[in-house]
Order: structure tokens, then sequence, then C-alpha cells
């Protein structure tokens, strides 16, 4: 099981470093990915990140689920790829795990991928979230979407990301084990 964690200019530090790491206590490969042409990559609040591979080196093929941190400028950035909107579109058509928080919910709904589906973000970017039923929870699925709020939502988005990647019991270990239950 592999996921890919992807990386612009400007992502929102704390969403990106808790999916990967709640990931991999999980067992679930997951990769960093830069989308910015160079593996280490700054997020918002001044962080660099070395990432572990560059877009272009990424086998969409053998992942199972992209996840797009939120953050601006980086949900703006993740959103103007367009290598990345060609992958999320292949995912749609194979029925394979989008996941996105904060402002990153956007792509997908700027790309009409949300319509009729519920979905959640971070407040003020509702409009970006086209043809979308706002969600009134944490984190909302639907279909093969999942989406989260922002920041103080990471965690849980991370363990639901467990959750549908592996099962419930992963994920309550995981979130007894972190004292996060």
């Amino acid at each position: 099981m592999k996921v890919y964690v992807h990386f612009a200019e400007g992502f929102e530090e704390i969403e990106a470093l808790t999916v990967v790491d709640v990931l991999r206590r999980a067992s679930i490969e997951a990769e960093m990915v830069s989308v910015s042409g160079n593996l280490m990559v700054t997020g918002a609040h001044a962080i660099t990140v070395k990432t572990d591979i560059l877009f272009e080196q990424a086998d969409y093929a053998t992942c199972d689920m992209i996840v797009l941190p939120g953050g601006m400028p980086g949900a703006a950035n993740l959103a103007k790829h367009e290598g990345l909107s060609l992958q999320i579109k292949q995912f749609v058509e194979n029925e394979k795990w989008l996941a996105a928080i904060c402002a990153a919910p956007m792509v997908f709904g700027q790309m009409g991928l949300l319509k009729n589906r519920t979905a959640v973000c971070y407040p003020g970017f509702e409009d970006k979230l086209l043809g979308a039923k706002l969600g009134r929870h944490t984190v909302e699925i639907d279909g093969k979407f999942i989406t989260s709020r922002g920041p103080g939502t990471a965690l849980e988005f991370a363990f639901v990301l467990v959750e549908s990647l592996k099962d419930k019991t992963t994920a309550r270990g995981l979130r007894m084990s972190m004292l996060a239950e």
C-alpha cells in the first residue's frame, strides 16, 4: 500500500507531516512528493522539508492514494500543477482514493470533481468547492474523496486515512498509542 503526499512551496507543515508520520506508524508506505522541481520544499511557516522524490519520479500506477496538504500558497501551487491534475483525473477514473485538507480541497473543487459530493475545507474557501454539498464534520468521506478542515484537524484526518486504507482496528490502536483517544 502506497500513499503520495504532495508538497508544494507554501504547504501547511502540520497537515503534511502529520499525515506522513501517522501513515508510516500504520506501516503504510507514505512518500513525500515534491511538485516544485526540487527535493527541498519550504512550507508556509518557513520550515523546509526534504521530500523523498520529485513528481517526475513518482509511479502513480503503484499508488493507492493521493494526499494534498493545504496551506497557502501551497494549495494554489498544487492546483497549478498540470501533471498532478492529470493524475487526479486518472485516480477518479480508476476509483482510487483522493484526500485533501484545509485549502487543498479547492484543487478537487476547481476541477469539478466535488459536484454533488459532501466536502469540507478551511473556512473562507467554500466557494472554491464548486458544486459540493458542505459537510459539518471535521473530516468528510464521500465515495473515494476524503476532505478535512485544517491544521487542527490534521491528526483526525490522518487517522481516517489509515482507517480507509487499512481498517478501524489499526486506526484505533494508533489513536490509543498516540494518546489521541
